[in-house]
């Protein structure tokens, strides 16, 4: 039997890192953004062979274990290794005896929700192989406790949820890891125009997205950094609502303020690097941009004008990194048997 699955990344519109544990438990996090056509691919191929296989293609990484109903996590392939264990312990699973392979359509450490996406497209992998019994808001906090909490990677909750559910959405987050995920009614012409608007540009600059958001944990304690993050929760009320009304220039003025003040919570965030090719764009005709993700390099995304467009997608592929092209699509993840 083969059990596929796939999630979608997603481009953070704005909101960004108020998802953050040490903010919104606090003071409620507000995140606008969107799953877009580049895909996390999961395969799962069912044996009886007695051995547990996860190999990550991409990344030319694999292990082949003794099936069992612990994998101890070891440093290799933790977080496939995670996802298993909590599975088995959360559904009293007996041990099982499988393949499963992952490839994604872009580099890691892209700023595009990767890791994140990784897990729930394996959980929905898994959910369509055994048939558990658990829905959207079940595949996205699970997610969530098994990367953050089970192994320990640092970050926000926005992408877990992205992935699941797919489409544009205005996604609050509070205390105890209470969120409400939102699906916004865009209409298709203003889905149409924002695309046409926006380009999407990997730096080549790859990251620990991990490090960045604990060093923005640790500046969230200072009342600079802290009102930066609330103008930034700010404006993803201001942009859901320009978004709504199909108003892109302005859509992309606030996201031009929005970047400023996100660069004044963390140094990390952006660099010389960044804000050399920042500069270059607005100078080709974008109206504003700015990195999606936590920070440091990955992809970037610039608002421009339809009619200079062209010329800016030009420009860029000149640097060291280029542009990719992209569509906004509105499901999250699925899964299927053959």
């Amino acid at each position: 039997m083969l059990i596929r699955s796939k999630a979608p990344m997603r481009v953070g519109l704005a909101g960004g890192g108020t998802d953050l544990d040490i903010y919104c438990n606090q003071y409620g996090g507000a995140v606008l953004n969107t799953s877009i056509s580049l895909y996390i691919h999961c395969t799962i191929e069912v044996n009886n062979d007695a051995k547990i296989m996860f190999e990550a293609v991409d990344l030319g990484e694999r292990v082949i274990m003794d099936s069992s109903d612990y994998l101890a996590l070891n440093g290799e392939m933790n977080l496939y290794k995670g996802i298993y264990n909590r599975l088995v312990q959360d559904f009293g699973l007996e041990k099982l005896s499988f393949k499963l392979s992952t490839y994604s359509d872009v580099p890691s450490g892209s700023g595009l929700g990767g890791s994140s996406t990784l897990v729930v497209a394996i959980i929905k992998a898994y959910t369509e192989w055994l048939n558990l019994p658990i829905g959207e808001y079940d595949i996205a906090r699970l997610a969530f406790e098994i990367e953050r909490e089970d192994i320990g990677i640092v970050g926000g909750a926005q992408d877990q949820y992205a992935a699941t559910f797919g489409g544009f959405n205005f996604m609050e987050f509070y205390e105890e890891k209470r969120v409400i995920v939102n699906p916004l009614r865009v209409k298709n012409w203003i889905i149409d125009e924002l695309e046409a608007s926006m380009v999407l540009y990997f730096t080549n600059i790859q990251r620990e997205a991990s490090q960045i958001e604990q060093e923005k944990k640790s500046l969230l304690q200072e009342s600079k950094a802290l009102e930066a993050m609330h103008k930034v929760k700010e404006d993803a009320t201001l942009m859901k609502e320009y978004l709504l009304k199909g108003n892109i220039e302005k859509f992309a003025k606030i996201l031009g303020h929005s970047w400023a003040s996100k660069k004044q919570v963390s140094s990390s965030i952006s660099n010389s690097e960044i804000d050399k090719v920042y500069d270059i764009a607005v100078e080709n005709g974008a109206y504003s941009g700015k990195v999606s993700g936590a920070g440091g390099g990955g992809f970037m995304f610039f608002m421009v004008d339809p009619r200079k467009k062209f010329h800016l997608i030009n420009t860029l592929n000149q640097l060291q990194g280029n542009v990719v092209n992209f569509h906004f699509v509105k499901e999250g993840t699925k899964g299927w048997r053959l």
